[in-house]
Parts: structure tokens; C-alpha cells; sequence
């Protein structure tokens, strides 16, 4: 049975490897090592489909590759997805999860809430998240990432 400490585990290895992944923009080289090492620990691209919906991405919604999850964090001139600006290159100085509440069932887990990725100025940006574990060889990876801005009602014009 996959417990609550391994899936907030998970996601504070989740945010610290974003955060990694921003300080290291400045060396593209180590950068895009990084990211895809991050990729390959964290998200089950390897073991089957991953059902990913990034939250800044408007022309390709889904991304379904380990290309284009890596075009999403970190972009570059060689990028998957023309629209990306490389989501993890903000840089973020640090992510917090606040979870409404974990499924666990004995090899997966599905996590909901905000998480909020903190600038370099100290501003928080509220995004809404679901992430979907499953248990491989006794790690936790990602299958379902699904991350969306919360819904704001626009006032009409007067």
C-alpha cells in the first residue's frame, strides 16, 4: 500500500528538482542533464502512457512525450513545442504543496490541491494541480499531471 509520506515525498522531490532545474539555467549543458534525469526519475514516460497537461500551454494542450515534457521545462532553441518559454527556468526559489487530499490504493496514488512556486522576488504563483503515481519497482512516478491557473470570474464591461 503506497502511504501519504511517500507521495508528499514525491512531491517535495517533484519541487526541489524544479527549483534545481531553475538554478541551473545559466549552464544549458548541465540544465537539459538535469532535466531529463529529472524526467526519467520522476514521470513513467519508460513504462507506459503519461497523461501530462501542463499549465502554461495553449496550442499543444498535452504532452504525452518525455520531448515535450522537456520542451515545457526547460524550452530552448531545439524545443519540441514552439510556444514553450521553459516553465522551470523561471527560476523558482521554491514550490509548496498544499494537498485538499490523497487516493491511496496499494500501487497507485492520485494527489489534488494547489501548489504554489514562490519567484525570485518572493511572489507565489496559485496553481491547481492533480498528479497521478503509480508504483514502479518501489519508486513513485508520475503518470497523470494535469496543472491549470484557478478560475477567475471576469466582470462584464459596463
Amino acid at each position: 500500500m503506497i502511504t501519504k509520506k511517500q507521495v508528499t515525498e514525491a512531491q517535495n522531490i517533484w519541487g526541489q528538482g524544479v527549483v534545481k532545474i531553475g538554478s541551473l539555467k545559466d549552464n544549458r549543458q548541465e540544465c537539459e542533464k538535469f532535466a531529463n534525469e529529472f524526467l526519467e526519475k520522476l514521470y513513467s514516460f519508460n513504462e507506459g502512457p503519461v497523461l501530462f497537461k501542463p499549465t502554461k500551454c495553449e496550442i499543444e494542450q498535452f504532452r504525452p512525450t518525455h520531448l515535450e515534457a522537456l520542451s515545457y521545462f526547460i524550452a530552448g532553441e531545439d524545443r519540441a513545442c514552439k510556444e514553450d518559454k521553459g516553465f522551470a527556468i523561471q527560476p523558482w526559489t521554491n514550490v509548496e504543496f498544499e494537498n485538499t487530499d490523497i487516493i491511496l490504493e496499494e500501487k497507485r496514488a492520485i494527489a489534488m490541491g494547489n501548489y504554489f512556486f514562490t519567484d525570485v522576488n518572493g511572489n507565489d504563483a496559485k496553481v491547481e494541480y492533480t498528479f497521478g503515481y503509480k508504483l514502479i519497482e518501489g519508486e513513485l512516478k508520475i503518470d497523470v499531471h494535469h496543472s491549470s491557473f484557478p478560475y477567475t470570474i471576469n466582470e462584464p464591461a459596463v
